[in-house]
């Protein structure tokens, strides 16, 4: 099942009618590198993503000191954003959360030594002072971005964590492992399923709000799919 032009994925559900249940969920490798890709945003993106309320445990009012915090307690070097709003790696799925994903020749900034002699010296922040001659290091500089590093900027099926041309079953605590037809026969003895009436296939679009709701699940219940798509 592929991503589509609206920026969704769509995935099909086998649903257990009788326990309102999802049993698992038939997708491919779109909707897996999603998945995959959300064990590498840093905590600080997550928190952004669900909010400081939304958050179980302490971590928002973590995220909420440093935001409030006077800027005279840090270390003139420091940037929040870093702790705020972390770089997140470059995602190798759909871009479903809504994340920069692409690295831009245009969208980094740095910046040298002010002094008309340069000394070399670069930061990203523009109040950082040369360790030279304490000039200022906010004269702009160009970042350009080498081969190895600048990254397509549309999800392609030629990047990612798994490969394509095979159907994946992702259970409902999000479990991932290919579909085959001894897997599903076996699931349905585990969830004890006598009568096939009861099950329902369901075809659905994980969009950015979903997405969230997601990784948001995945931190609450094993009933990741049951939670975002039946309640």
């Amino acid at each position: 099942m592929a991503a589509s032009n609206s920026g969704t994925v769509s995935l099909k559900l086998l649903i257990d009618t009788a326990r309102n249940k999802v049993l698992f969920a038939e997708a491919g490798k779109d909707f897996v590198d999603f998945l995959f890709t959300l064990l590498s945003l840093p905590a600080g993106t997550i928190i952004r993503l669900l909010s400081k309320e939304a958050m179980v445990g302490s971590l928002g009012k973590l995220y909420e000191s440093v935001e409030t915090l006077n800027d005279e307690y840090l270390q003139p070097d420091l940037n929040k954003d870093a702790l705020l709003k972390p770089k997140e790696p470059v995602a190798a799925g759909p871009n479903i959360l809504g994340l920069s994903t692409d690295v831009k020749s245009d969208a980094r900034k740095i910046y040298m030594c002010s002094n008309s002699r340069s000394h070399g010296y670069v930061a990203e922040d523009p109040k950082a002072k040369c360790p030279s001659c304490n000039y200022s290091l906010s004269a702009a500089a160009t970042y350009v971005a080498s081969p190895t590093t600048a990254v397509q900027t549309t999800y392609s099926g030629k990047v990612g964590y798994v490969k394509g041309l095979v159907t994946y079953m992702i259970m409902d605590d999000l479990e991932v492992k290919p579909l085959s037809t001894i897997s599903c026969i076996t699931l349905l003895s585990r969830f004890s399923v006598k009568d096939v009436g009861v099950l329902e296939e369901k075809v659905v679009d994980l969009g950015m709000d979903e997405g969230v709701k997601l990784l948001k699940a995945s931190l609450q219940t094993k009933s990741v799919l049951t939670h975002v798509f039946l309640r």
